[in-house]
């Protein structure tokens, strides 16, 4: 079987090849490594395959889809856990095979989201620069204690509820609000709405999928509704995140810092070299104005572990579709 792979890094060639190695069950597998994300104007690069990998940023829109099924492609892998980019409907009435890796390594983007707040809070990043140019100057970067203060985790998946353990490890107050409350999180923390956690957490940090009950989760309303001078994280998804309204909050200091690896439109951005490129991102650009906003790529899955897990688990939802099986990582 030949696998049109888009999106695709040099690591990604890395960690999948050698995946493919390790497994015998896919010795008849091609994959061809394409740069360009997916979408109306790169989809006619899939012709003569019979599946397509895909990663966050490419988009099956209901024309990408059929287009697909028009060259032939019977099954798209998701290299990722969100699906918010596939139109799973036209999907389905296609007959796609569509299946996600839905828990790689949690903790990876776990232990990115601490980075990011021990980072913002405690101003590593400056007093990186700062001693570098030899100034020893403690003046600005100020921080607080993370123990005793309280954290508010939105989604209380696997990667939220790794998190709050680390959170509560810090000795941390942990509240938790998701629609679909799980068990283990009570070992950890207490389910409240999320009025209440925006209105007593010290942070807030978003672990949901993007969907249309929760796009733009945090806009002017509920960034009202938050605790002052609070902080935000991001690790999940930038369309949970109305950027103006951040922004607005950010000028009024109703926010107090804000961290994010993801942004509502990385896929002009992200994942690529633009160091010598004119960014025509006014939105993005005024984010990086303020020295209370710490940016990173969307490299919170971005570890060894995470990405072992997301080739082998990407394989083996293949060897689903070929062996013609049920796969519980399966969504359309």
């Amino acid at each position: 079987m030949d696998i049109a792979f888009f999106s695709a890094q040099p690591y990604d060639q890395r960690f999948f090849d050698q995946a493919l190695q390790r497994d015998d069950a896919c010795s008849g597998l091609q994959l061809t490594y394409l740069a360009p994300t997916l979408c109306a104007e790169t989809v006619r690069l899939a012709q003569g395959f019979e599946a397509v990998c895909v990663f966050v940023n490419d988009q099956l829109d209901a024309g990408v889809l059929q287009a697909l099924a028009n060259y032939g492609v019977r099954a798209v892998l998701l290299r990722c856990a969100g699906f918010n980019n596939v139109d799973l409907d036209t999907a389905r009435r296609l007959g796609l095979f569509v299946a996600r890796v839905p828990g790689y390594s949690p903790e990876a983007v776990a232990e990115h989201t601490l980075a990011l707040v021990m980072t913002l809070n405690r101003h590593t990043h400056r007093a990186y620069n700062r001693v570098r140019e030899g100034n020893f100057m403690l003046e600005g970067l100020l921080g607080f204690n993370l123990h005793g203060k309280t954290v508010g985790i939105v989604g209380t998946g696997q990667i939220g509820l790794a998190t709050a353990r680390i959170f509560k490890g810090f000795g941390c107050r942990v509240l938790g609000f998701d629609p679909f409350p799980a068990e283990a999180f009570n070992e950890t923390g207490e389910y409240v709405t999320l009025e209440r956690l925006l209105a007593e957490a010290d942070i807030v940090s978003l672990h949901c999928p993007l969907s249309d009950g929760t796009r733009h989760l945090i806009r002017a309303e509920t960034l009202a509704q938050m605790k002052p001078g609070a902080m935000l994280v991001n690790t999940s998804r930038g369309g949970l995140i109305d950027t103006l309204a951040v922004i607005e909050a950010l000028k009024s200091r109703q926010l107090g810092a804000l961290a994010i690896d993801v942004y509502e439109q990385e896929s002009q951005l992200f994942f690529q070299d633009r160091s010598s490129d004119h960014i025509d991102d006014e939105v993005f650009l005024r984010l990086t104005t303020f020295p209370n906003v710490l940016i990173t790529g969307h490299q919170g899955f971005f570890t060894r572990e995470a990405l072992e897990q997301i080739a082998e688990v990407t394989l083996a939802n293949l060897r689903c579709f070929v062996e013609g099986r049920g796969c519980e990582n399966g969504v359309a």
